[in-house]
């Protein structure tokens, strides 16, 4: 097979974005299945997610301009391979017993991860998600939790979430009024937000 896959050049965006993420979704890595497109005009989205039994998204609320996600691009010319290791690192405000204990499970759950960033999809108003971890999941595999030494430090978590996929980050497809409502085969998926 010849590498002549590129299919079309590039021209200078705008340059007023917004950076940062809003929120973050986790999804049960072995009870959700993420469709993703890397063909055509759908490529780079998720078009369909599938939740399976009871499962829900769950959103967590993060402070303005504490979360950032990154998708890493490693390739060795040598073995003729590439990899991405997306990752995401959230920072939640104040130390409680309850978040202890879910910051314990994150950390013993494979999954999948959606971040609502602070950039808008082009044409719309609406909020780009992006999906990390889709085939191979996330995981929890750094952070701390802190509580400061002066009266204005941070009290709370510092978390890192990593994994290793095929193939880079894909953005959701666009939703109609509320994220995630036209994604699971036309039905609202459920999100807990408490």
């Amino acid at each position: 097979m010849a590498c002549t896959l590129i299919t079309k050049g590039r021209e200078l965006d705008c340059n007023r974005i917004s950076g940062g993420v809003k929120y973050v979704y986790f999804a049960i890595y072995d009870t959700t299945t993420v469709t993703q497109s890397w063909t055509g005009g759908t490529a780079g989205t998720v078009t369909d997610i599938a939740m399976a039994g009871a499962t829900e998204l769950y959103r967590y609320a993060l402070p303005r301009g504490t979360a950032s996600a990154t998708d890493t691009i490693t390739g060795s010319t040598e073995n003729g391979t590439i990899f991405y290791t997306p990752t995401i690192q959230i920072l939640l405000n104040r130390l409680t017993a309850a978040d202890q204990n879910e910051i314990r499970l994150l950390g013993q759950t494979q999954l999948i991860i959606f971040a609502q960033l602070n950039a808008q999809l082009p044409g719309t108003d609406h909020d780009m998600i992006i999906c990390l971890g889709a085939v191979n999941g996330m995981q929890l595999n750094a952070g701390s939790e802190m509580t400061g030494a002066a009266w204005g430090d941070r009290n709370g978590y510092d978390l890192t979430f990593d994994g290793m996929e095929a193939n880079p980050i894909s953005v959701v497809a666009d939703y109609s009024t509320d994220p995630f409502d036209n994604i699971d085969g036309g039905s609202a998926i459920p999100i807990d937000d408490d």
